[in-house]
């Protein structure tokens, strides 16, 4: 099948624009495989100190002439998603000797949880967490005595992080090792009813407590379609995963043999055999479309709408949100996963899964199919499901019909002939919505603003019955600079009571909503954001605001001479507590959301 047109037409206009600082890249990680990547030229003093650590795995380091594997691990037992990878390392090392290979946990990178911190101050940490991985990444891989990488990491800044750090030694072949969803606890469309009650007052503390445990009650990520599910659909579109990995869950023979599979497949990809695959080659300008699309034919997370530029841009690729609002009108929408649906993660992948949809999307000229991937067999591998017969790791060929049409489809019965995602822009900026989850009767809101700049304030009014109306909700100075962009999942809630009672609600915001963000209309990740002058800075109480997703508007309807003559509101003071003062360095230099949100990747120039 001939690729469709209009992607066609978006990866060249990537390819134009990324031309000179692709090359760039390229040529980085062509010298840096010349200089770094023989073990036997480094200094017997400096090996010596790398081998010291190891007792079983040293004399075969010591010959140099085997792979020896770099394990970046995000391990820790506050997330459910990371708790999984307690004994990774141990057995990897295990599976690299199976195949004449070692490995070394070369360093271990943050991993904060916005589900822990979502509301409270630790958020605004949360983005720059991000960067803080990234750097990790990079300090863990200087060293030089690796081969070849393994990035265990699943959740919502941790894989781009890991990305982004890992793409600054893409001449190193990598490979994503994720640790799989938890078993379905209670139904997320009963947990999102009782935090709706909450929020009005019907339900007790107790109540909401009981529920959301019930709805996370083990290890694996949480099931909900959010970021860290997205994070998985999108790695098995690049081809960084083991194909099949990304919904085994924790502690199944399916999810052991697939990660051994990595181990091995790992070492048959080095700079010194015959097919060699370095992850700078593997993440080109068709991989990241290809991201773009499964992520936008997915419903996935807006997260990514941040998090995918900046990868991209590691390796020397620029992506836009133009790209993504017309990739998004030429991709069907192929899957109700919640928060988009009533089926969980779990749900998804009994109905057919990431494979499912890949297969849907190569045969219908959807996505590139002549891509590097961390597979041998390419993509198509990619759009096959894996399963476990007798003791071995096997593929096989998806049904031509999905296990469940109300939760996947076939893109000749699409649930949406359009993905997920609208730019719009006008004289307050450029923004994001996600109108997968909204009522197409709500994708056009024009009421008056009510303005903020923080989201307890939003909650107090809500409290206070101020909101009962037709209302745009505003809240500024939550972009990247201001405190870290920290995600308004907690008005999700109160915003969602105010939609059933009948009322035309939207929210606008230079913040993040969330990867769970859902059935209300809210264009996020505004641009240039309140902090530095951008327009949302001159909204007033009462001024009538146009979200327009069918259009792509976003206008303040004010006289253009008064919002010319109008001054910027005056940002709250920086706040200190909680580590928050440590990031100033980063808020200070961070770019806007559209380039990455990131102030790494802004000082570095790329």
């Amino acid at each position: 099948m001939a690729l469709h047109p209009e992607i066609a037409a978006v990866t060249d206009r990537i390819l134009e624009r990324s031309k000179a600082r692709r090359a760039a890249y390229l040529d980085l990680i062509r010298r840096e495989l010349e200089s770094g990547n023989d073990r036997p030229k480094l200094g017997c003093a400096n090996l010596a100190h790398a081998y010291a650590g190891t007792d079983e795995q040293r004399d075969r380091m010591k010959d140099g002439r085997a792979m020896n594997i770099g394990i970046v691990t995000a391990y820790n037992d506050m997330l459910s998603a990371h708790a999984t990878y307690y004994r990774y390392p141990e057995q990897m090392k295990v599976w690299a000797l199976e195949v004449g290979a070692t490995a070394q946990v070369a360093g271990g990178v943050p991993a904060m949880c916005d589900g822990v911190t979502q509301g409270y101050q630790g958020m605004e940490l949360s983005l720059f967490s991000r960067d803080t991985i990234a750097l990790s990444t990079a300090v863990s891989l200087s060293h030089r005595v690796f081969e070849g990488a393994a990035l265990l990491g699943i959740c919502d800044k941790i894989v781009p992080g890991l990305l982004m750090g890992a793409l600054r030694f893409g001449h190193l072949p990598m490979v994503l090792v994720p640790g799989g969803p938890m078993r379905s606890g209670l139904p997320n469309k009963e947990k999102a009813a009782v935090r709706e009650r909450y929020a009005e007052g019907k339900a007790s503390r107790e109540e909401l407590l009981e529920a959301e445990i019930a709805a996370y009650h083990g290890k694996g990520t949480c099931t909900f379609y959010g970021t860290a599910n997205s994070n998985q659909m999108m790695m098995e579109a690049m081809g960084l995963h083991v194909p099949g990995a990304a919904f085994a869950n924790p502690g199944t023979k399916l999810r052991q043999e697939l990660t051994r599979t990595a181990v091995h497949r790992l070492t048959e990809i080095g700079w010194n055999g015959d097919d060699y695959r370095p992850i700078g080659h593997i993440v080109d300008e068709r991989a990241v479309v290809n991201a773009a699309i499964a992520l936008l034919s997915t419903g996935g997370s807006t997260n990514h709408l941040i998090h995918l530029p900046a990868i991209a841009r590691s390796a020397g690729i620029i992506i836009d949100w133009e790209d993504f609002d017309r990739l998004s009108r030429a991709v069907p929408l192929l899957t109700r996963v919640y928060p988009n649906g009533s089926a969980d993660v779990n749900g998804f992948e009994d109905a057919g899964g990431p494979g499912f949809v890949i297969r849907e999307l190569l045969g219908a000229g959807l996505m590139h199919g002549d891509t590097l991937t961390f597979a041998k067999e390419g993509m198509a591998a990619y759009g096959r499901k894996p399963a476990i017969e007798g003791d071995a790791l096997v593929w096989h060929d998806h049904p031509e019909q999905s296990g469940d049409d109300s939760i996947v489809r076939t893109v000749a019965n699409p649930f949406s002939p359009e993905g997920g995602f609208r730019m719009v822009h006008g004289n307050m900026g450029r923004a994001c919505i996600k109108v997968s989850a909204v009522d197409p009767d709500r994708w056009v809101i024009e009421a008056p603003a009510r303005v903020f700049s923080d989201q307890q304030a939003v909650q107090d009014a809500f409290k206070a019955g101020e909101l009962d109306r037709d209302v745009v909700v505003v809240v500024r100075f939550q972009g990247p600079r201001a405190n870290g962009m920290p995600e308004l999942h907690k008005l999700t809630p109160p915003l969602g009571v105010l939609q059933n009672k009948g009322f035309r609600v939207a929210l606008v915001t230079d913040g993040r909503m969330s990867g769970a963000s859902g059935k209300v209309p809210a264009a996020i990740h505004l641009s240039p954001e309140a902090l530095g002058g951008g327009p949302i800075g001159k909204l007033r109480d009462g001024d009538i605001v146009r979200l327009d997703a069918e259009a792509g508007v976003l206008e303040a309807l004010v006289d253009p001479a008064e919002w010319a003559a109008r001054d910027l509101a005056v940002a709250p003071p920086a706040a200190i507590g909680t580590g928050r003062e440590l990031f100033a360095m980063l808020r200070n230099h961070a770019s806007e959301a559209e380039l990455g949100g990131s102030a790494m990747l802004a000082e570095a120039g790329l």
